[in-house]
């Protein structure tokens, strides 16, 4: 489903606010003056605008993205970190900052500190990526790791802040902030002279599309600033929406460079008066934005550095919009290493270039050689299956897509062929786990002998295998998943009788593939075997 929320947002008018506490006229930063005097430049580079070659050929648009992965601190966060401490007052630098950050916004004080010769205390939450909190530690800033989110972190820093005497520095919403956040739209307008149709801006508590919209729309109103958040991080579209600050009871944590539960004030204020847009997109959608930004610039986005790539492109799809040219921040790339599988798997469902399915055929020799015969050229990219049953086999199975139609029409190829299926393309549980549990033991898988083999990743492979066996062996387990290397990886049980060893032998020798005999493996007789 496509979560899109059109429209401007009652604004508030920049002459002047009341304050609900006293009834007085407040006075409004001046942020087009914030922005051009922002002092950002001593840690911050002007980050290119870079051509997405690849992803515009694709959409049909002129994409382009600013690099904000490419500042020493793989960030746009020290723009308004630094900007913030360098007007602080001498004496509350030297009484040291403290700041609470998933990562991002902590390792921009932490880099000012080092440079403005203060003392850092960074709050993290305890769920912060490693790769951020080591980050934070060799620049030479305290860390406190506590709660589970940035809100817990958050009050904890507060108490902190008190027992010490500390000068906050906040994460995004302060106007010293924002306007450090403000100079990427300053640079963008700069960099590219003639119009932009659209800024995608990704939207955690507010700082950066405050800051960018603040600049941008003074300048060039036509131009749209779309913010766009993760569909379990959602503070500032339910906000706008209510028309008033909403308060999240969980936010998600795979964008942990977004999940905010409160949005701020000021940064809730100007996101009513500029924001055209909100685009809510996936976990998968995220993880192909992160694919296609390596296509083009093979760097590795981080969740929330990608959020407005994968807003981008599901606004182009959602609107057929098209000769158009828009502009993506990539904002952070402080991506730990382990989670590059998860990503990995889940980019191919994001962009809609493979399905999955459950299949049942009938439990027979020849049944497996029929489906692949059904499947035909199509590359099949995941193939799990365990006998369990003798009348019937439940068979999962991924396959790639060649186009958005591919569940429909592979659906109805199945079921020509008289074989029951049911996409499970959309299904977190078959996803995330059932993809990864064989089936384990089996009364059925008499006379099994277990093998890996190395198949060469190429069409055809598979079906070799399969005319070359005897028809009498029947497959009882089989598991491949392809991983983009040369090789394919495959697990075969096959029932095979003892008096057929000699010939299964001799199978093993013509077939020309490596294999390894896993039959006595430990983990094998634990969990698999009969």
């Amino acid at each position: 489903m496509v979560y899109l929320i059109f429209g401007h947002w009652p604004s508030v008018t920049q002459s002047g606010r009341r304050s609900s506490k006293t009834g007085q006229e407040m006075t409004e930063p001046d942020y087009l003056r914030m922005i051009l005097n922002a002092q950002v430049y001593d840690v911050a580079v002007e980050t290119p605008l870079d051509d997405a070659p690849a992803l515009s050929r694709r959409l049909g648009n002129d994409v382009l993205l600013k690099r904000e992965d490419m500042q020493e601190v793989f960030s746009f966060k020290i723009r308004g970190a630094y900007n913030k401490m360098a007007n602080l007052a001498p004496e509350e630098r030297q009484r040291g900052v403290i700041a609470c950050s998933s990562g991002n916004h902590a390792q921009g004080v932490a880099l000012a500190a080092s440079r403005l010769g203060c003392d850092a205390v960074i709050v993290m939450p305890s769920t912060a990526p490693s790769v951020k909190v080591d980050a934070v530690r060799h620049r030479g800033a305290e860390v406190v790791l506590y709660g589970e989110s940035y809100d817990e972190a958050f009050h904890h820093a507060l108490e902190l802040q008190e027992q010490r005497g500390l000068t906050l520095v906040h994460p995004f919403d302060d106007p010293y902030v924002i306007a450090g956040q403000g100079t990427i739209g300053m640079e963008i307008l700069r960099q590219h002279g003639q119009p932009i149709d659209a800024i995608f801006v990704a939207i955690g508590g507010g700082g950066l599309i405050a800051g960018i919209s603040a600049y941008v729309k003074e300048l060039r109103p036509d131009t749209k600033i779309i913010g766009v958040q993760h569909d379990e991080s959602t503070a500032m579209a339910e906000s706008l929406r209510a028309g008033q600050i909403v308060k999240l009871a969980e936010v998600g944590l795979f964008s942990d460079g977004t999940a905010v539960k409160r949005v701020g004030d000021e940064t809730f204020r100007l996101a009513q008066q500029y924001v055209d847009e909100i685009v809510l997109v996936s976990t998968d959608e995220t993880c192909a934005a992160i694919k296609d930004a390596f296509t083009d610039t093979r760097s590795l986005l981080e969740p929330a550095g990608a959020l407005a790539i994968a807003g981008l492109k599901k606004y182009v799809q959602t609107t057929e919009a098209a000769d158009e040219t828009l502009v993506a921040v990539a904002c952070g790339a402080n991506m730990n290493f382990t989670r590059l599988r998860f990503v990995a798997e889940r980019a191919d469902y994001g962009e809609q270039s493979e399905v999955i399915f459950a299949v049942t055929i009938p439990e027979q020799p020849g049944s497996f050689r029929r489906f692949c015969d059904v499947v035909g050229s199509r590359d099949v990219t995941e193939f799990n299956y365990r006998i369990s049953d003798e009348a019937v086999a439940h068979v999962f199975v991924g396959i790639a897509a060649s186009s958005h139609d591919a569940s429909a029409e592979l659906a109805d190829v199945f079921s020509a062929a008289g074989f029951a299926a049911i996409d499970l393309t959309g299904d977190e549980l078959a996803k995330a786990h059932v993809r990864h549990l064989v089936g384990g033991k089996s009364a059925h898988a008499s006379h099994e002998v277990l093998y890996r083999f190395e198949f060469p990743e190429r069409p055809g492979a598979l079906l070799r295998f399969l005319t070359s066996m005897n028809p009498a062996w029947n497959i009882s387990l089989f598991h491949y998943r392809n991983h983009g290397a040369d090789l394919a990886r495959v697990l075969v049980g096959m029932q095979v009788p003892p008096s057929d060893s000699l010939a299964f032998d001799e199978f093993l020798k013509t077939l020309g593939y490596r294999f390894w005999n896993e039959s006595d493996n430990p983990a094998y007789q634990l969990f698999l075997s009969s």
